[in-house]
């Protein structure tokens, strides 16, 4: 780890500003997982322990520059001091850092309390744009910026980089987690490694799976995403959703792998259904059978048989996007059965965020997944190999 953490500098008698990622669920103005606050608060006690003060800051959902209501931290400040046993202070202000938050800012300064959180940073336009002079307002509240929001790593936004113009910035133990396991999994795995890629886009993972062709021993693809490589393979797919503009390159990714003797393995069946819509009318279709007039919404029994059956040998998981509509009961099954064989293999099994983490979640079984990341964007872009703008902006050590 080339970059400074929380280890390498001393909080005794100083303020730190602290980015995490608080962008919770909430229902009904109350916090229904805190699986993201939970996460931070290895961070939050060590900087206490070490005789430092807490500015805490979050985005939650997009409310595009305006103070909204329905997307206010005050919950999240709520259900923080209920799992630290201890006062939080929330700046309820509108401008995230003005008069009204300063004057809460005095009560830290004056021993009051040891940690206040701020409003939502999104609730100022110039948050998402790293603009103006809102980096430096919120550098302002503290002597040192600790980012454990490894959820917007991959931003370039005033809360995460731009107060980094101002601050030393070090690590949070989150995001050094982060960022050693999806390394580890990566380049110095131990083998054979596996990827399962799913969701609805080739485009979106184009740079992932190009990337890791490189790297891992067999890619398994599910998802809508597999229609454009079965339909780049001379396959009918009806109206499964096929991106026509990324044919071409879907038939170079598969060259490419075939070159590199790397395993390559797209389903062998689906469940169809002739609407997008969670329905007990669906057939289960061999990949050469598939009607004009269907859509592939899931993988299949013996898709599900061979990728768990693909799995057993395998020492390195990196999973990232589900194998199916999974937000529809009828075609969760892929997404959900995958979930269950990493949980019930001892390889080191890494989830990326998302409908995969989602996955995990809903069966029980995080504990069982060796690492569930908490950034679905930033993990994806730190498996293609990409700089993540938030890593790169703390000081070096």
């Amino acid at each position: 780890m080339s970059k400074k953490t929380v280890e390498d500098v001393s909080f005794q008698g100083k303020t730190a500003l602290v980015r995490v990622d608080y962008n919770v669920p909430m229902k009904d103005g109350v916090v229904v997982d805190d699986t993201r606050i939970v996460s931070t608060l290895p961070t939050l006690r060590y900087i206490l322990d070490d005789g430092g003060k807490i500015v805490l800051c979050s985005h939650m959902g997009r409310p595009k520059g305006e103070p909204k209501p329905e997307v206010s931290l005050a919950p999240v400040a709520e259900k923080l001091a209920e799992l630290l046993s201890e006062a939080v202070l929330f700046a309820d202000d509108d401008t995230v850092t003005g008069k009204k938050a300063q004057r809460v800012a005095e009560q830290l300064k004056n021993g009051q309390a040891r940690l206040m959180l701020l409003q939502n940073t999104r609730y100022r336009a110039e948050e998402t744009k790293n603009a103006g002079e809102y980096a430096k307002e919120l550098a302002s509240f503290a002597d040192i910026f600790v980012n454990d929001a490894f959820g917007t790593a991959h931003r370039v936004h005033s809360s995460n980089v731009g107060v980094c113009d101002y601050l030393e910035g070090v690590l949070g133990f989150l995001m050094e987690k982060e960022v050693r396991t999806l390394s580890k999994a990566i380049d110095d795995p131990v083998r054979p490694v596996a990827a399962i890629l799913g969701g609805a886009k080739v485009s979106d993972k184009i740079g992932i799976i190009t990337h890791l062709i490189e790297k891992v021993d067999k890619i398994l693809i599910g998802g809508a995403m597999a229609f454009t490589f079965l339909r780049a393979q001379g396959y009918e797919t009806g109206i499964s959703k096929v991106e026509e503009d990324k044919l071409d390159l879907a038939k170079d990714i598969l060259k490419k792998a075939e070159q590199k003797g790397m395993r390559f393995l797209l389903p062998r069946d689906v469940k169809a259904a002739k609407a997008f819509e969670d329905t007990a009318e669906y057939v289960v279709r061999e990949i050469d059978k598939i009607g004009a007039d269907e859509m592939g919404l899931d993988i299949g029994p013996k898709t599900i048989k061979m990728f768990v059956e693909e799995l057993k040998d395998i020492k390195t998981v990196v999973w990232n996007g589900p194998m199916g509509v999974f937000e529809f009961d009828h075609f969760a099954e892929g997404t959900l059965k995958i979930a269950q064989a990493l949980a019930s293999s001892d390889c080191f099994s890494i989830v990326g965020g998302g409908d995969s983490a989602a996955a995990v979640k809903k069966l029980g079984c995080e504990k069982e997944i060796s690492h569930v990341s908490t950034g679905g964007g930033a993990s994806l872009e730190y498996l293609e190999g990409k700089e993540l703008p938030g890593i790169a902006a703390v000081s070096d050590k």
